[in-house]
C-alpha cells in the first residue's frame, strides 16, 4: 500500500496534526507490512497561489500551451500524480482562524482540475479520484467537534465536501481536540490516534 501523508502545518515536529498523522500512519503500517509512505510537506514545499497563468494553462490543450504554460501548470500535474498513485492520504490539517491553512487551500486548487480530477455530467459533477481511502487527522487548541464552538468549525466540512466533490468520499476524520486547554493537552493527540479503527 502506498500512503500519501500531507503535512500543511508550520509548526514543524511541535505540530499536533503532523503528530496525529504520523500516528495513523504507524497504526497503518503495522496493519498493512510493506506499506511505503510518500511525505508532501505543505509548509516547506508550498504550491504558488492560483494566478492567471495556471488558469490560462488548465485551459490551454497540451500541445498548444507555450513553455510558460508548461511550466505553470507543473505544480498541479505533480500534484495530481501523487495523489492517483496513492492507495490512501493522511492529511494533516491545523486549525488557522477556524479554516484550513493556505497552503492546504493551495494543493487543493491544484488538485481540481475539470476533465482530470473531476467531471461535470447530465446529473452533476462527478469526481475522478476514486477507490482510495482518506484519513483527515484535524488538530485544534479548542473543542469543535461538540458543544458550543461546533458552527465554527470550517474547516471539516469544507474538507469533506472538497475532498467527495474530486471523488475522495471514504473519508475517516480523526481529532487532536484541546491542545491549548491544559485539561486536555496531555491526551489529545493519543486520543485521536486511538479512534482510528484500520
Amino acid at each position: 500500500m502506498q500512503i500519501l501523508q500531507i503535512i500543511s502545518s508550520a509548526q514543524g515536529t511541535k505540530s499536533h496534526s503532523t503528530q496525529l498523522s504520523q500516528g495513523i500512519i504507524d497504526k497503518l503500517k503495522s496493519a498493512h507490512s510493506g506499506s511505503t509512505v510518500v511525505v508532501r510537506d505543505l509548509a516547506k514545499d508550498p504550491l504558488p497561489y492560483m494566478e492567471e497563468a495556471h488558469l490560462q494553462a488548465y485551459f490551454t490543450p497540451a500541445e498548444g500551451r507555450s513553455p510558460e504554460q508548461q511550466q505553470a501548470v507543473r505544480h498541479s500535474d505533480e500534484a495530481i500524480a501523487q495523489i492517483m498513485a496513492a492507495d490512501t492520504l493522511v492529511i494533516g490539517v491545523p486549525f488557522y482562524n477556524f479554516s484550513i491553512p493556505a497552503s492546504l487551500k493551495s494543493w487543493l486548487d491544484h488538485l481540481t482540475r475539470a476533465g482530470i480530477t473531476f467531471r461535470y455530467t447530465p446529473n452533476g459533477p462527478e469526481g475522478l479520484i476514486t477507490g482510495k481511502k482518506v484519513y483527515v487527522a484535524v488538530a485544534s487548541g479548542g473543542i469543535y467537534s461538540e458543544g458550543p464552538m461546533q458552527p465554527y468549525d470550517f474547516a471539516t466540512p469544507y474538507l469533506r465536501w472538497m475532498l467527495g466533490f474530486l471523488g475522495l468520499t471514504d473519508v475517516t476524520v480523526a481529532r487532536a481536540e484541546g491542545v491549548k486547554l491544559p485539561e486536555f493537552q496531555a491526551t489529545a493527540v493519543q486520543k485521536g490516534i486511538d479512534s482510528v479503527a484500520v
